[in-house]
C-alpha cells in the first residue's frame, strides 16, 4: 500500500471514529437513542456540519450507526439481565476504528484489492485505495474489516461462512484456566493436561519499561522522544503477536486436536484474581492478569473453535474448586489433603479441573433422559475420584514452594547447595541456571524433605544446557 492510500485510510477512519464519538457523548447527555434506520436519517445534516464527511465512502458511515445501535442493544440486554451495564465508550484517537465494506462494494482480483472513497468525478478529493494481499481472498465472502496494528500494518479480514465439521468420538474435558499454566484440563479416564501460554511477558515488560524510562526524559515531541515512541510501539506489538500466537496454540490444540467431544472451562474472569485481598499480597498480579493474561481472548477463542470443529463448550461456576479436596470433599486450600481418610497429594490447577469435571458430571443427572441415568452419572464420578485416590500423584511443586516446606531461606538453602545466593533467586524467579546448579539446588531439598525429586518435577525451573 502506498503512503497516499495509507493516509486516505487514515482520513476515513478518524472522521468515522469522530462520528461514532459524537453519537455517544450525545447519549451520555441524555439523549435517547432513535435507532440506526433514524440515526443514519441525520447523515446528511451531519455532512453540512463537517464538509469533511462528504469524502468518506458511504457505506462506512452507515456502518457506524450498525455498530452503534448493535453497542446499545448489548447494553439494554446486560441492563435488564442485571449485569454490569457497560455503556458504549468513546473510540481514542490513537486507536484505528476498524473500516467495513460490504462485499458488493469492492473489488478483488488476484491478489489486488480496490477500495472505494468518497466523492464522484471532479468532487472526488481521495482516490480509491488500492492494496495487495499476502493471500488470495476466500470464496463467497460478505465483509471486509480494514484493521491497522501497533506499527502501521494494515490487515483485511474477510467474513465469510465455514461448515461446522462432526464430532465422532465423545468424552469430557474439565479446564482450570491459571495464571502459572494457562491451561490444566482432565478427562474421564483421569488423565491430566497441562497447556502453558506465553513465557516472554517478564523479560518484554522490562524493554518496555526501560524503553518507556528513556523517552519520559526526553522532551515532548522532539526527534528522539519521536524514534523512542516508534520503538516502544514496535516492541509491544511483538508482545501482542506472540501472546496471540501462543493463545492460538493452545485453543487450536483443546478443540481440534483432544478428542473429547465436550469442553468445561470455569467462569473466572480477570477481575476476580486482582480482589481488594487479593491485591495487597501479589501486587504484581495486577499487571500479569490484565496485561500478559489474555483470558478473554482465550476463551473467545474456545467459542468459536468449538463451533467450527463441532464440540460444546460449557462454562460451569468454578467458586471454590481450588480449595476443595477432590478426593473426599474437605475445605481446604491446600495441596495435600489434611483429612485422614483421604490423605490425596495433587497439585492445585488438577485439584480444580477435577472438581470441574465432578461439578460438570453431577449438573448431568437431574437434565437427562432414560438412556443416561443418574445412577450411570455418580458412578463415573465415584470411578473418577477412586482413580485419583488409587494413583500415586505427585505435584509439579514450585522452587519457592519446596523451599518454604524445608523451611530454607536462600541464604541456608545456597550454603546446604553450595551455590551461590543470587544462582537460588535467578532460579526460583524462573531465569535461566545452569544444570549443575539446578541439581545441587534440589538435591539438598531432597535431603531435607526425605523424599526423592527430580530437577523436571520441579515446576517452573528454567534449565540453561
Amino acid at each position: 500500500m502506498s503512503p497516499q492510500d495509507a493516509a486516505t485510510l487514515e482520513f476515513m477512519q478518524g472522521k468515522c471514529r469522530g462520528l461514532y464519538n459524537w453519537w455517544v457523548m450525545r447519549l451520555r447527555d441524555g439523549e435517547r437513542w432513535p435507532g440506526w434506520e433514524e440515526a443514519k436519517k441525520t447523515m446528511q445534516a451531519s455532512k453540512e456540519h463537517d464538509f469533511d464527511l462528504r469524502w468518506v465512502y458511504g457505506k462506512l458511515l452507515q456502518e457506524v450507526y450498525f455498530r452503534l445501535d448493535g453497542s446499545m442493544k448489548a447494553f439494554f440486554r446486560r441492563v435488564k439481565n442485571g449485569e454490569k451495564p457497560g455503556f458504549p465508550r468513546v473510540r481514542p484517537r490513537h486507536c484505528f476504528f476498524t473500516l467495513i465494506y460490504p462485499a458488493m462494494y469492492i473489488q478483488v482480483e488476484g491478489l489486488s484489492v480496490r477500495l472505494p472513497t468518497g466523492g464522484k468525478g471532479k468532487n472526488k478529493r481521495h482516490p480509491d485505495v488500492v492494496a495487495r494481499l499476502t493471500e488470495e481472498a476466500p470464496a463467497g465472502y460478505k465483509d471486509v474489516a480494514i484493521s491497522r496494528d501497533g506499527r502501521g500494518h494494515y490487515y483485511a479480514s474477510f467474513v465469510h461462512d465455514e461448515e461446522e465439521e462432526t464430532h465422532e468420538h465423545d468424552g469430557v474435558l474439565a479446564i482450570d484456566l491459571g495464571i502459572k499454566t494457562l491451561a490444566t484440563g482432565v478427562n474421564e479416564q483421569s488423565r491430566f493436561y497441562h497447556i502453558n501460554g506465553f513465557k516472554g511477558s517478564r523479560w518484554y515488560n522490562k524493554q518496555l519499561d526501560k524503553i518507556r524510562s528513556k523517552r519520559d526524559k526526553c522532551k515532548k515531541k522532539s526527534r528522539q522522544y519521536k524514534y523512542l515512541s516508534q520503538v516502544y510501539k514496535r516492541v509491544s506489538q511483538q508482545k501482542r503477536n506472540k501472546q496471540q500466537d501462543s493463545l492460538h496454540k493452545a485453543s487450536h490444540l483443546i478443540t481440534h486436536k483432544l478428542v473429547e467431544r465436550t469442553v468445561v472451562i470455569g467462569d473466572l474472569s480477570q477481575r476476580q484474581m486482582v480482589m481488594k485481598e487479593h491485591r495487597e499480597r501479589n501486587k504484581h498480579l495486577n499487571r500479569a492478569v490484565f496485561n500478559d493474561w489474555g483470558l478473554y481472548t482465550f476463551v473467545q477463542m474456545l467459542r468459536y473453535k468449538c463451533m467450527l470443529y463441532g464440540k460444546e463448550l460449557v462454562i460451569l461456576d468454578e467458586m471454590d474448586t481450588s480449595k476443595t479436596c477432590s478426593g473426599c470433599g474437605l475445605y481446604k486450600r491446600t495441596y495435600r489433603c489434611p483429612n485422614e481418610t483421604c490423605r490425596l497429594v495433587i497439585d492445585r490447577d488438577e485439584n480444580s479441573a477435577v472438581n470441574i469435571l465432578k461439578r460438570y458430571l453431577a449438573r448431568l443427572g437431574p437434565h437427562t433422559d432414560e438412556s443416561v441415568r443418574c445412577a450411570d452419572v455418580f458412578a463415573a464420578i465415584e470411578d473418577v475420584s477412586n482413580t485419583l485416590r488409587m494413583a500415586v500423584i505427585v505435584p509439579m511443586a514450585t522452587l519457592k514452594e519446596l523451599r518454604f516446606e524445608a523451611g530454607y531461606s536462600y541464604s541456608e538453602l545456597a550454603r546446604r547447595a553450595d551455590v551461590s545466593e543470587p544462582t537460588v533467586r535467578r532460579a526460583e524467579n524462573g531465569d535461566p541456571v545452569q544444570a549443575i546448579k539446578a541439581s545441587q539446588i534440589v538435591k539438598a531439598l531432597s535431603e531435607k524433605l526425605g523424599r526423592t525429586i527430580r530437577v523436571e518435577d520441579v515446576d517452573g525451573l528454567n534449565i540453561w544446557r
